[in-house]
């Protein structure tokens, strides 16, 4: 093995590492305005109309479909916007937007046509 070769597969290594670290939390930041969208859509803003995750569609998906599909990250974002407290669950486990708390959100970057209404 020529030094040439060890450098071109020490860099492919870094290159996977890169996208195994990076990819997915680039791939949640974009379900994150998607995630925001479906709960207006669907109407779930503020505790008077909060819906389940499967009203929602935002569940994970079984097993199966996980295996041969491509990966929703849709329920991650939305954890971790629970994790944030942008959206809210209520005491049964129902979920809602808070605006007041997506429009304090100064560090989530959103659309213009995602900003809290």
């Amino acid at each position: 093995m020529t030094a040439t070769d060890a450098l071109f597969i020490a860099a492919l290594i870094i290159i996977a590492l890169v996208a195994w670290l990076f990819v997915p939390t680039w791939m949640m930041k974009r379900a994150i305005p998607k995630v925001i969208e479906i709960f207006r859509k669907n109407n779930a803003i503020g505790i008077q109309n909060a819906k389940t995750a499967d009203e929602l569609g935002l569940s994970p998906k079984a097993m199966w479909k996980r295996m041969f599909g491509r990966r929703d990250y849709k329920p991650r974002a939305l954890d971790f916007l629970v994790h944030v407290k942008i959206i809210q669950l209520t005491d049964d486990g129902r979920l809602y937007l808070s605006e007041p708390d997506l429009a304090n959100a100064t560090w989530l970057k959103l659309p213009a046509k995602l900003k809290a209404r």
